[in-house]
């Protein structure tokens, strides 16, 4: 007899932790929702006609153009003539341009374009043959630049334009270093923009889930690696800013080169650790491609401003 009420009363608290136990588990639910960002912008930002401008291009030109009113700013407070500044854009555009897609292809996919003249041409020009056999091509642009070709293309032409100018080679690295946060911040928008040089699977609250990949990569949220490095390298240039209204003089020392080096390639070794491959070669290595070629950068960067600082020492102590 006393069964039947027994049972009743642990339904109806059964009842009772259901509704109780109902929000909360919606709450869970909807939070665990929340907590990933589903990207999947447009490539292109707009349309004139039958031209489609992409986002990635908008970003390297905005980059570059930021980039260009810095210098020209520094130039001129430097009293650095305009006609020996006219000419720097042309050679530092090419320079990482030129730079950046022999160092992707070299660095990262010498099979594709080294081992056949399709592959060379590809290389060369911003085309992809669509067909095996055929020479019929396609317009792409330049799909796969590599930042490490880009910084020594564009140290090279920095060489050539101080050839050709006579504006001391020191002072013109720093002022380029002190501006080169802002295009790179912007270069790597533009990767975040294509879906592109992504991140590993992760849970963190702000993964992104990077729809236009999901047929080769899953539907798993990944670390936005391309924000991380954006945030990075603005930081660098409103630091460099900031330390130049306080330190001019050290403009011509090579400290600003250094620490633009430093920089740079000490964040981006330690952010390949939460990257995706980019090549299947680079899955059984202990440093991917782009840890390896970065040490170098940092061991020059460290050097020169350690150099300076050294020199100002030195100075200090006359």
């Amino acid at each position: 007899m006393a069964v039947r009420p027994l049972l009743c009363n642990f339904a109806a608290k059964t009842k009772s932790w259901h509704h109780q136990l109902q929000p909360i588990t919606f709450f869970v639910t909807m939070t665990d929702l929340l907590l990933f960002i589903n990207w999947n912008p447009s490539l292109e930002a707009f349309r004139l006609g039958p031209l489609g401008f992409r986002w990635y291009s908008l970003c390297w030109l905005i980059g570059l153009a930021l980039a260009y009113f810095v210098v020209k700013k520094l130039f001129k407070d430097q009293k650095i003539p305009d006609e020996k500044f006219d000419p720097l854009f042309i050679y530092c555009f090419l320079g990482i341009l030129i730079g950046a897609r022999l160092g992707h292809c070299i660095f990262y996919q010498p099979q594709d374009y080294l081992t056949s003249l399709r592959g060379f041409i590809e290389m060369l020009l911003p085309i992809q043959f669509t067909t095996a056999e055929g020479w019929d091509w396609k317009m792409t642009g330049y799909e796969g630049l590599a930042s490490h070709g880009g910084t020594l293309g564009l140290m090279l032409a920095l060489w050539l334009y101080v050839k050709h100018t006579k504006v001391p080679l020191w002072q013109v690295l720093d002022n380029i270093a002190i501006a080169t946060g802002i295009t790179a911040c912007f270069i790597r928008l533009g990767n975040l923009m294509n879906s592109e040089i992504i991140g590993s699977v992760t849970n963190v609250p702000w993964g992104f889930i990077f729809e236009s990949r999901i047929a080769s990569i899953g539907p798993e949220p990944r670390h936005p690696a391309q924000l991380y490095e954006a945030i990075a390298y603005l930081l660098l240039f409103l630091f460099m800013l900031w330390l130049y209204k306080r330190h001019k003089n050290k403009v011509g020392t090579g400290f600003y080169f250094g620490l633009c080096l430093t920089w740079i390639f000490t964040f981006r070794f330690f952010v390949e650790f939460v990257k995706k491959t980019q090549v299947s070669f680079e899955d059984n290595m202990p440093l991917d491609m782009g840890q390896l070629l970065s040490i170098p950068f940092i061991i020059i960067g460290v050097y020169y401003m350690w150099r300076s600082l050294r020199a100002e020492g030195m100075s200090n102590k006359k």
